[in-house]
């Protein structure tokens, strides 16, 4: 009797904890870029005449499209089409175009594994909307160096997030 009365306390548990939706949060004014690096976007931004607002994270954006589609957060799962450029050269070192067709296509991602630029300023549109962002090393891959970007690499992404 004690075992079926501890498996059905057992098995009500797994159940509950199973029903319990995952949290995730996330507030990039909580971990801003470090101010240097916000002052250098700034002037970057400035002595370029380019229009773009500041987040409380230090990333800089401009919409270029804000959408229609609905809402999403720093932890949704979105679909977009993207290009990476380094701010020194302008150098494209990711984008989502097939390179023998020329034809652009979209990847799926969790906007909480992504980059810390991408979850402060992505959600700034709605599904459907493109983004220019402009994000400081701290906020990019920081003094890790990947794949033909450098360690500290000031980084440009246009963004397009599927309706």
């Amino acid at each position: 009797m004690m075992k079926r009365i501890l498996l059905v306390v057992l098995v009500a548990g797994v159940l509950s904890a199973c029903s319990k939706k995952y949290e995730c949060s996330y507030n990039g004014c909580d971990y801003p870029a470090v101010q240097t690096e916000i002052d250098a976007l700034q002037n970057h931004i400035t002595s370029n005449s380019i229009n773009a607002e500041k987040d409380c994270s230090g990333v800089f954006y401009t919409i270029l499209e804000q959408g229609t589609g609905d809402w999403f957060d720093a932890c949704s799962d979105v679909t977009v089409s993207y290009k990476g450029m380094r701010m020194s050269d302008n150098f494209i070192f990711d984008q989502t175009v097939d390179p023998s067709t020329g034809q652009e296509f979209y990847r799926r991602f969790n906007l909480g594994g992504l980059i810390a630029g991408w979850r402060s300023a992505l959600p700034k549109i709605k599904r459907g909307g493109k983004i220019r962002l402009y994000i400081p090393p701290s906020l990019g891959y920081g003094n890790q160096a990947q794949q033909n970007i450098p360690a500290n690499s000031y980084l440009i992404f246009e963004v397009k997030v599927a309706p």
